[in-house]
């Protein structure tokens, strides 16, 4: 009998953590949206006001701003990483990176770079944290700033706010990078 309960004591505590994943996935797609929704709409202001140039320094002086504003509604951390950052302070941690390179792994094996996400719960000491990631797909108005034929304007632009930018060279249906979330659960 002894063997039986702590099966089901075992059995119960992995639906209910599967339960609470998917709940923290649909709460970390909310977020992402919203995250993207906004920068999105500024992009696209910039761009209407001023060209890719414009937008540039949009993406530069908001998009921290508007990661900083959703992590705190959410009460989580929000950001956006890449393999070839722009922003060094959207370099990959180690999880990250090895996220990132499996979502180039599938991505290479004919998987949808829309459909690219991963989440896990890791436990490290006493801590629990709760990790996700969705890919960002390159598309055609990225190209103007992060693709192979950028104007000089645009590329003397980029080096003068990230003289260390790696973020160029991507075709339409690359992975851009990736939205990441962190959630403390404890």
């Amino acid at each position: 009998m002894k063997n039986k309960m702590c099966f089901f004591l075992l059995l119960f505590t992995t639906y209910a953590n599967a339960a609470d994943e998917k709940q923290l996935i649909l709460e970390s797609k909310q977020s992402i949206k919203a995250f993207a929704t906004q920068l999105k709409s500024q992009l696209q202001q910039g761009m209407k006001t001023g060209g890719p140039v414009n937008a540039i320094n949009v993406c530069k002086n908001t998009a921290e701003e508007i990661a900083q504003q959703v992590s705190e509604k959410a009460g989580w951390e929000i950001s956006r990483t890449s393999l070839k950052v722009r922003n060094s302070n959207n370099a990959p941690d180690s999880w990250e990176k090895m996220i990132l390179r499996q979502f180039e792994q599938l991505k290479s094996h004919g998987e949808s770079v829309d459909n690219l996400e991963f989440s896990e719960i890791i436990k490290s000491g006493d801590e629990t944290v709760f990790r996700y990631m969705k890919a960002i797909p390159t598309q055609g108005v990225c190209l103007s700033c992060h693709g192979a034929d950028m104007s000089d304007e645009i590329v003397k632009t980029l080096h003068k706010h990230y003289p260390d930018d790696q973020a160029t060279g991507f075709k339409l249906g690359d992975i851009r990078g990736a939205f990441s979330i962190t959630r403390k659960l404890n």
